[in-house]
């Protein structure tokens, strides 16, 4: 799949968006990577090793996605259901991005993939879990794609500079238009 990107100041691009295959997890490490050791907006280990982290990237139910511009793996997303049983109808992603990709429209055309393959996969709602609230660009990206801000979990994310800091859950229903 092909959508057009437009990021601020420039003209738009196009950017695929495909399954990621074995012969992605180099790019998508080389993404991951410093995201994971700057330790400021993933609940994950800053000292992960590449392989426990592709690991977790890859794993159920998630179906992972990259982004590619002029042939370059620039971002990948994972999409799967949020919760089993009463709560499989609730889609959760989670999005990196090539710090190249920057302002580039690569996150906003990431979303919008995620949000129309879940619908297609018959999801009703997409919900991030644990946005951490200082991150303010994917925070701003995610309201300005439709998601609100539907709870506060004051101080749960420690972040390696500023302290307990708090994170968001932020949700979209995907029933209504965008």
């Amino acid at each position: 799949m092909t959508l057009t990107a437009a990021g601020a100041g420039t003209r738009p691009v196009a950017v695929a968006i495909r399954p990621a295959t074995p012969a992605d997890h180099e790019a998508i490490w080389a993404i991951l990577e410093p995201v994971y050791r700057a330790g400021e907006t993933y609940c994950i280990p800053r000292d992960i090793s590449r392989g426990d982290a592709l690991a977790d990237w890859f794993a159920a139910p998630f179906s992972v996605f990259v982004a590619e511009l002029d042939g370059r793996v620039l971002g990948s997303s994972h999409i799967g259901r949020n919760r089993p049983g009463g709560g499989a109808h609730v889609a959760n992603a989670g999005f990196v991005t090539h710090k190249d990709a920057r302002g580039r429209g690569i996150a906003a055309t990431m979303v919008a993939h995620a949000k129309t393959w879940a619908r297609a996969q018959g999801f009703r709602a997409m919900q991030f879990n644990f946005v951490v609230a200082t991150n303010e660009d994917a925070v701003h990206s995610w309201q300005k794609a439709g998601f609100e801000v539907v709870g506060r979990l004051p101080g749960a994310f420690d972040h390696p500079r500023l302290g307990h800091v708090d994170a968001l859950v932020m949700y979209h229903d995907l029933t209504k238009g965008d």
